[in-house]
């Protein structure tokens, strides 16, 4: 009886840490935007194909009377209200150049739908629903910041001929992407902490134990995720109080549930891609467009030397290296508009 006894017990404790487990590892339903106990719909939105909704917010001219129609996709743990084109600019600068931007929330970020299965495919047909709902025409630009860099080489891919022209900045690069040299990427890995490799190689080939990983409280996670001062060069903390105007809305940002939007970033740009960024042939052979790269030399969060890479291999893309900057360089006092002009045929006086 007594053997029985500590039989069954141990059954029981067996089960119970099993359904500890599972409910450890398993994301809570996302918040959506519109529904019982989930955030209000404030912005306006557009219905996808398969249903969902994709949220977004427009700046500079109206889109009738545009010259230059951009889509700018947001990095990381931002969304669209975010559009550092559009909002670090001088006023009247969009206007007096005739630029239009829209920029959108990707899935599960602010206020569009969560897409559990998205990848750098789906993101880029999302750009290009958004921009044939809002009638942008058969050509127009695209501008991705950090993690918004997935979308965009998923457009170089997928819908290149719809490009009037791309630019990258600071694009978050995947060390798994096959035409990174290995010496390059092992001496990189080696320069890691032992949380952030653990935390890569999570994200890469167990992903359905990120949530767990980045929600745990025994081990440190991602210096991203933990908002570490660490990931910051000088030059970026000097541009922090830039920011300050976010404290007002960035709740917004994964309202709905960090799993479908940080975690699901992490998982696409460093997960297993469809295809090598570093095959993709030149989108405009004959000239009549260009892509851009723009990388800070001091940049904490994307190494340089697998940015320099890919410039050496995709010799079409016009490479800005910016001595001294960071990751957040994009805000610096008159940088939007040098990347727009570098991006547009307008007038360098403007």
């Amino acid at each position: 009886m007594k053997k029985w006894l500590i039989t069954g017990a141990v059954v029981i404790v067996l089960i119970g840490l099993g359904a500890w487990a599972i409910v450890s590892i398993t994301p809570p339903p996302p918040k959506r935007c519109g529904t019982p106990g989930g955030p209000p719909i404030t912005a306006p939105r557009i219905r996808l194909s398969d249903g969902r909704y994709l949220a977004y917010e427009e700046h500079g001219v109206s889109r009738q009377n545009a010259t230059f129609k951009i889509v700018f996709i947001h990095a990381f743990s931002t969304f669209r209200r975010d559009a550092v084109i559009a909002n670090r600019v001088r006023p009247g600068f969009l206007e007096k150049n005739g630029i239009y931007v829209v920029s959108y929330d990707r899935p599960g970020y602010g206020e569009s739908d969560p897409h559990s299965s998205r990848n750098e495919k789906t993101l880029a047909h999302d750009v290009e629903q958004l921009a044939d709902q809002l009638q942008l025409g058969s050509k127009f630009y695209v501008v991705g910041y950090s993690m918004g860099g997935q979308a965009v080489w998923g457009v170089l891919k997928y819908i290149h001929h719809r490009l009037a022209g791309a630019t990258l900045l600071c694009p978050v690069t995947n060390s798994w992407w096959p035409s990174f040299p290995d010496s390059l990427t092992w001496e990189l890995w080696n320069k890691q902490s032992k949380s952030e490799r653990f935390s890569m190689l999570i994200t890469h080939h167990t992903p359905w134990l990120l949530y767990w990983w980045n929600n745990q409280k025994l081990f440190s996670t991602t210096a991203v995720m933990q908002s570490s001062p660490n990931m910051f060069s000088p030059q970026d903390l000097a541009l922090l109080p830039k920011l300050a105007a976010r404290v007002s809305y960035k709740n917004q940002t994964t309202q709905q549930g960090t799993h479908e939007s940080l975690d699901r970033d992490l998982i696409v740009g460093f997960g297993k891609w469809s295809f090598d960024p570093m095959k993709i042939e030149n989108p405009f052979p004959k000239g009549e467009g260009s892509v851009h790269m723009w990388q800070g030399d001091d940049d904490r969060l994307v190494p340089i030397q697998l940015q320099r890479i890919i410039a050496q291999k995709l010799t079409w893309i016009k490479y800005h290296e910016i001595p001294g900057a960071g990751h957040i360089f994009p805000m610096a006092d008159g940088m939007a508009e040098t990347i727009l002009k570098e991006l547009l045929p307008i007038p360098q006086s403007s």
